[in-house]
């Protein structure tokens, strides 16, 4: 699978409520990442889910490869204890153990890889939790990008496995997956 992103063209489709909450609720997101102070949000993208996590947290760091994406989120109004942060998920500005959560909806099929989770697990403090929902290789693929670009929740299953990442769950859905994942303490 190869690295892509989306484009910044159609990112108003990423605004789309009714569209997004089909597959992922704030709710359901939030009610994953418990109480987090520290949370990054890595492929913001516009905003859309980290407006609902900025409202519960203390400080969220917005990571998008896509300086054009942070550009549309500052149109919208970008909440105070937002940063916007430009960079990839392999190479993140941020001190070891800076976080509380890393929260990721519908880019782990973007930016997976040894490198990009490891980086994740780096600035996760021990008991920092992951949240990620994507996209699922098992789901019959009527929305979101080909099946052939996405993971299946056993292959993310021990892809955190092996980033040394504790899996706590993955819920399967038809279409996509969540997985709760905590780094072990010290």
């Amino acid at each position: 699978m190869g690295f892509h992103t989306y484009d910044p063209d159609r990112a108003d489709r990423l605004e789309d409520a009714a569209s997004r909450y089909r597959y992922c609720s704030a709710e359901e997101l939030l009610g994953a990442l418990a109480d987090a102070g520290e949370v990054v949000d890595v492929g913001s993208g516009t905003g859309f889910y980290t407006d609902s996590v900025a409202a519960h947290a203390d400080r969220v760091h917005a990571v998008d490869v896509q300086a054009a994406m942070h550009d549309r989120y500052r149109e919208k109004g970008v909440p105070d204890n937002v940063d916007l942060v430009t960079a990839e998920a392999a190479d993140l500005p941020l001190p070891d153990g800076a976080a509380d959560a890393v929260v990721s909806t519908m880019t782990y099929h973007e930016f997976h890889g040894e490198a990009a989770l490891a980086e994740l697990r780096r600035v996760l403090r021990p008991g920092g939790r992951l949240v990620a929902v994507d996209w699922s290789a098992d789901g019959p693929g009527e929305s979101g990008p080909p099946v052939d670009e996405r993971y299946g929740p056993a292959d993310v299953r021990a892809h955190l496995t092996e980033a040394g990442f504790d899996p706590d769950r993955i819920d399967e859905r038809p279409e996509t997956w969540l997985a709760v994942a905590t780094v072990p303490d010290a």
